[in-house]
């Protein structure tokens, strides 16, 4: 192993070598830079000393064959010892002659051009390859944006940022890292306006063998040239390079040069915030980062502030409070410091207050103000004044932050949606102090403050937790005691985890409770939350009757949520039963007390109000205290002087509109139809009907009051004016009702009288409902008076009611003109139903007309009304009818007769092949075949045999003569199958019209 003055030797004859381009190698100072194949160019030159191309060419000859030798020269010797690693890209001779070639003639090019961007660029590029090593290209994907924000242009700046492979060492080619500097200086001096040549000079700094004397302090001052020498709108380009070196540097460098730039662009304040917090090399700044989080968070508050990284307000907020809990005893005050802090604030706010309140209006002129007295109010660049100087906000203060006021301010005032967060955070800065008391505060306040059940559940279990974990470290510590403790301490610790234990049961023995009030902060006129705050108490009365109290005195009756009445009437059942349990005595006086109250409550409904009277009325009933129960009602249903009020006018208290109210009515008259008189309740009765509130259920109820009571002509006259008052198809049931109960007590001794009621009923009675009362009218005609009107009456209603029911009307019609007067009396009756039916029901009442003339012997004309019929019925949708039709052309039909209903049949299939019916006649059949392919029994006699072979080959069906049969046509054959069914069956054509 050398030897530290061996190694001392060595460095010192590698640095030897250096300086090869200071001064600057001439022919002069250094014989071997030209040979006898040079001389031909330096003659050219020397003739043409002002021509670029000349000087051009013969850099770039040279120099190809410098690089063509060098080349050469490492294939020869690829490996390299510890002195060529040190000496980089001037490790050989024939490396440092080509630097001095090099630059002998670079300089003597400069001399002739000194102001070419051009020469300059290549020399400078040409010094950077022997000093700094081989430039490493990295590929790009895309292209770069023109003008892209500071965050953007730092990340592709770092990405991009040069690379070199070897380099020259810093100690050992210290001279001719100060030559190179030196050149640098001298091309500014000529072209100090160009960024490029900026660039490139000050990417030497970012070597890593760039020596400390220039990669420091003169890097630092060279930043600083750049900045001021060249124009603002080309500082962007430096600040990239000026902020990615003070990173690399950290430490005060870091903060310094970030604070000078944030002066300008306050857009990467986030991104300084992050290098403070966790520095490469020196010990975080929590503090300043704290305030530059907290500033931003209030400046995006004000909308003066956007986020580069596209963080909302309270993101940035939530940022601050991150650094807060992580840097607890670096950024925020200890608890005197805080209460301290807390209290003066308190002062200043309400000295504030008090000023702002009697503060005079400034004058002001045409609506402009004008400042006629007080200091001066610094104005930002837009004229608009700037925000006072807050020390929480300055970076540069060493004063710690009141965390507490900050988070109540900017946080708990503000983003109220976001309280469980805040709270938390809150609480967790104190634990991480150790201050355990204040926590636990802190939690408690969040608890009793927050207006949503995802806050207080974020709180709660985040308490929970905190207590668990002080449970558990207090056990730790009893079962592994330190050594310095002794037995007063264990004991000390035993009785504060004891009560530790029993401060936790009892937070979560109140966690319903807890919930319950932040539903009551949120909603305080939510009913629904009171009554379940009732039912946590369980049996404490006390505590009941404090609650009913309370929710009574906050709850607003116009904003409370439904069921408002139940807490009054449930309060005054409390005291009724003697509290929850039923153990104490009856306390009817409060519970009349409340209810008396509740009466003066202007509710949102008239009904509540209505029902709190009969509440009351029924608890005087359970005490059996009936003439008390009826005063109730007296005092409820008071009918005032001004009848006219309209009860759906909401303008007027619920009291006003309370003696409209049916449900108080309708319980007042059941009241004293239970234990009244007949006269009381006719009183009651009467008062309905004179405020004309009645609906059809009270005519109903009182007229079956009066006819329990033997009042049969008052309770018909009520029947009357029920029928008056309403209209159909209210008036229908009273009419339906009234028509039972006079048939039924009076019968045939008042028949005209019952005819007028009938004939009045159905004077106003729709076509929709009157065919019961048609039906009540025939049958009394039937019962008690004479058959002819009767017919009548059903003769008109089969033209009355509606087209649904007119069927069903005939089918009546025709049932009781068959019963009077015989079978053929139905005949006109049935062309009347065929001229008025729809097509569908006039077809069932065809097959039924055909099915009376066939009984009646008259074949032909049952002929003719299939014939009719046939015109509405679609053979794929009817089958039905034509195979009765079928049926009876076999039994009473001929060759000809049947031909005409198979001729019929085509004409009417011709008339509905629509799309739209043979997709209905498809779903049909279809619906029909599944139903009656499994009930198909075989035939048992000889013509359905050949009704039904007949079918199987879609021809006609018919048993004629052998001797009648057509010819079969030539070239076909005689089916078989058609003979072995029947020998004499007759072929007939599908086609043959006759």
């Amino acid at each position: 192993m050398p030897s530290v003055a061996e190694k001392s030797t060595k460095l010192e004859s590698l640095s030897a070598y250096f300086p090869l381009t200071l001064p600057v190698p001439t022919p002069t100072t250094h014989p071997n830079l030209l040979t006898v194949q040079d001389i031909h160019r330096e003659e050219d030159l020397l003739r043409n000393p002002s021509s670029f191309r000349a000087w051009w060419t013969a850099i770039q000859n040279t120099r190809d064959a410098f690089n063509a030798l060098l080349k050469e020269e490492r294939r020869a010797n690829p490996l390299l010892d510890e002195s060529a690693q040190l000496l980089g890209p001037l490790s050989t001779p024939l490396a440092r002659q080509s630097l001095q070639c090099l630059t002998y003639i670079y300089e003597a090019a400069l001399v002739q051009f000194p102001g070419s961007f051009k020469l300059w660029k290549s020399y400078m590029q040409m010094r950077i390859s022997y000093v700094l090593g081989k430039l490493v290209h990295k590929k790009q994907a895309g292209g770069r944006k023109k003008l892209p924000e500071m965050k953007e242009a730092l990340e592709e700046e770092r990405e991009s940022i040069e690379e070199w492979e070897g380099g020259l060492d810093g100690v050992v080619g210290w001279e001719e890292w100060k030559a190179l500097i030196a050149t640098y200086e001298r091309a500014l001096m000529w072209l100090p306006k160009l960024p490029r040549l900026w660039l490139m000079y000050l990417s030497l700094f970012f070597h890593p063998l760039c020596p400390p004397v220039i990669s420091h302090t003169h890097a630092r001052r060279t930043f600083d040239r750049a900045l001021r020498t060249l124009p603002p709108s080309l500082h962007s380009r430096i600040w990239v390079r000026y902020l990615l070196w003070a990173e690399g540097k950290g430490g005060a460098t870091t903060v310094s040069v970030y604070r000078r730039y944030l002066a300008v662009d306050p857009s990467l304040t986030e991104h300084y915030a992050s290098i403070l917090l966790s520095p490469s090399d020196s010990a975080p700044r929590p503090l300043e980062a704290a305030k530059l989080l907290l500033s931003l968070a209030r400046k995006a508050a004000r909308g003066e502030y956007i986020s580069p990284e596209g963080k909302s307000p309270y993101q940035l907020l939530g940022d601050f409070i991150d650094v807060v809990e992580s840097f607890s005893d670096e950024v925020g005050l200890d608890v005197p410091d805080t209460v301290q802090s807390n209290e003066a604030n308190a002062k200043a706010d309400a000295e504030a207050e008090a000023r702002s309140a009697h503060t005079q209006e400034p004058a002001s002129a045409d609506g402009q103000l004008i400042r006629v007295a007080g200091p001066s109010v610094p104005i930002s660049a837009d004229g608009k004044p700037l925000p006072a100087y807050d020390e929480d906000e300055d970076p540069l203060s060493k004063r710690k932050l009141n965390i507490e006021r900050v988070i109540h301010k900017d946080g708990l005032a503000v983003y109220k949606d976001q309280a469980g967060r805040l709270w938390c955070g809150l609480a967790t800065y104190w634990i991480k102090r150790g201050e355990f008391d204040r926590s636990i505060s802190t939690f408690e306040a969040g608890i009793t403050s927050v207006l949503t059940v995802r806050d207080f559940a974020q709180i709660f279990d985040a308490y929970v937790q905190f207590t668990e974990s002080l449970l558990g470290a207090m056990m730790a510590s009893l079962e592994e005691p330190d050594e310095d403790e002794d037995e007063d301490d264990a004991k000390e610790t035993e009785r504060e985890l004891d009560v530790k234990m029993k401060e936790f049961g009892a937070l979560m023995d109140r966690r319903p409770f807890l919930l319950n009030d932040v539903l009551l902060r949120r909603n305080p006129n939510d009913v629904q939350e009171w009554e379940k705050r009732v039912a946590l108490w369980g049996e404490n009365d006390e505590r009941v009757a404090e609650t009913y109290t309370k929710a009574l005195e906050t709850i607003q009756p116009r904003k409370a949520t439904a069921i408002f009445h139940r807490l009054y009437i449930n309060f005054a059942r409390f005291y009724e039963e003697g509290g929850v349990s039923g153990t104490a005595e009856s306390d009817l006086d409060s519970a009349r007390k409340i209810l008396e109250k509740a009466t003066k409550v202007n509710f949102k409904n008239v009904e509540d109000l209505a029902e709190i009277w009969c509440e009351w009325s029924e608890m005087e009933l359970r005490l059996e205290n009936y003439d008390e129960a009826i005063h109730v009602m007296q005092r409820a249903a008071a009918i005032p002087k001004d009848r006219k009020i309209n009860y759906h006018d909401h303008s007027l208290p619920v009291q006003a509109r309370l003696f409209k109210s049916l449900k108080l009515w309708s319980f007042y008259v059941d009241l004293e139809e239970s234990i009244g008189t007949v006269e009381s309740t006719k009183a009651v009765y009467e008062k309905i009907m004179d405020l004309k509130i009645a609906n059809a259920q009270i005519i109903v109820n009182y007229a079956a009051f009066l006819e329990e009571n033997q009042y049969w002509e008052d309770s018909f006259r009520i029947y009357e004016r029920g029928t008056e008052l309403f209209t159909f198809p209210i008036s229908f049931e009273i009419w339906n009702i009234y028509l039972s109960k006079f048939v039924k007590r009076y019968g045939s001794s008042k028949l005209e009288r019952a005819r007028d009621l009938f004939e009045q009923a159905l004077e106003k009675c729709p076509p929709k409902a009157c065919k019961p009362l048609f039906l009540m009218y025939g049958k009394l005609e039937e019962d008690h008076g004479l058959a002819k009107r009767a017919m009548s009456i059903y003769e008109r209603a089969a033209q009355v009611v509606a087209d649904e029911d007119k069927f069903e009307m005939f089918t009546v019609y025709i049932a009781k003109a068959t019963a009077n007067y015989g079978l053929p009396a139905t005949r006109p009756i049935y062309e009347r139903a065929l001229e008025v039916l729809p097509d569908k029901q006039t077809a069932e009442m065809c097959l039924r007309f055909a099915a009376l003339e066939r009984k009646l012997g008259e074949i032909d004309r049952a002929r003719a009304i299939y014939a009719h019929a046939s015109q509405f019925c679609d053979p794929r949708v009817n089958p039905k009818f034509w195979a009765e039709w079928n049926s009876f052309e076999i039994e009473t039909g001929s060759e000809d007769t049947f031909r005409d209903m198979l001729r019929i049949k085509r004409s009417v299939q011709a008339q509905f092949n629509t799309e739209a019916s043979y997709l209905a006649a498809q779903t049909l059949s279809a619906k029909q075949n599944g139903a009656s392919e499994e009930s198909i029994a075989p035939p048992t006699d000889a013509m359905a045999a050949a009704e039904q072979q007949a079918s199987a080959v879609k021809g006609p069906a018919f048993v004629a003569a052998k001797k009648t049969a057509l010819p079969a046509p030539e070239g076909t054959e005689a089916q078989p199958t058609q003979q072995e069914g029947n020998a004499e069956e007759i072929q007939i054509s599908d086609e043959e019209d006759l």
